[in-house]
């Protein structure tokens, strides 16, 4: 699909050729004791995961797909009445002009009455992003209109220095490979150390996410780290808020 093709399957609203619904998964302030926000997470309409949903993403429909995810992912949050913001991924690679692309999203927002300061954009991983300059434009005009801005997976692929280097997004997760284990190993927590250093000098800040241990929380909130993602404190909920399990 060519890029003037794209922009108009996103201004005319093509549609899916596939059902899709949504899963929600808290992102939770342990020092606050409440949810910061929910990361929507594509699935398919009868719960499928997400990816058998992504295995049926090509060139022909990721513009389609694209949006269908953003559109979702507002009103089932407003069906849901969430509380908190909504962290909605985007695919970089199915943006032509972010300004273009964004309006199927604020229009949705509109009509469903979900209040706009609340929508994050995150970059998701599923697809490699070979331009870096176009990811970077993009980020820039959705923080320009006012949105929060997310960077999933730093520390692995594109997420990384050089991207930061030119573009300092509100929040970066660190990447899971990253915390999986770093109780007991000093290596990785001398990175995440500078990692949390380098992002507080900056003004970022960052979720730890895929925490499923006790030992990796306890280590991670020591180093000062506030927000959480994971199955230690709540798994997706398919079309629902699920409960979070507070530690102790």
């Amino acid at each position: 699909m060519t890029s003037k093709s794209a922009c108009s399957a996103c201004r005319e609203g093509q549609a899916l050729e596939f059902p899709i619904s949504m899963a929600f998964q808290p992102i939770v302030d342990l020092r606050r004791g409440q949810v910061f926000a929910h990361e929507a997470l594509v699935r398919g309409a009868a719960g499928e995961p997400a990816g058998s949903v992504l295995a049926r993403v090509d060139s022909a429909n990721r513009y389609a797909f694209d949006q269908s995810c953003r559109i979702k992912a507002v009103e089932w949050a407003s069906r849901l009445q969430a509380p908190a913001r909504l962290s909605i991924n985007f695919m970089p690679n199915a943006v032509y002009r972010a300004e273009t692309c964004i309006r199927a999203t604020l229009e949705a927002a509109r009509r469903c009455q979900f209040p706009l300061e609340r929508i994050i954009f995150e970059v998701t991983e599923q697809e490699q992003v070979l331009d870096i300059p176009h990811l970077t434009a993009i980020l820039r005009a959705y923080h320009e209109q006012g949105f929060m801005t997310a960077i999933d997976d730093f520390g692995a692929g594109y997420a990384g220095l050089n991207l930061l280097a030119d573009f300092q997004p509100d929040l970066i997760k660190l990447d899971m490979d990253l915390i999986r284990g770093i109780e007991a190993d000093s290596v990785r927590q001398i990175l995440v150390e500078s990692v949390l250093d380098m992002c507080h000098r900056l003004n970022v800040q960052v979720i730890a996410e895929g925490v499923e241990t006790s030992g990796e929380l306890d280590c991670l909130r020591q180093m000062g780290v506030e927000l959480f993602q994971g199955y230690l404190l709540a798994k997706p909920g398919f079309e629902s808020l699920p409960d979070v399990h507070y530690p102790a």
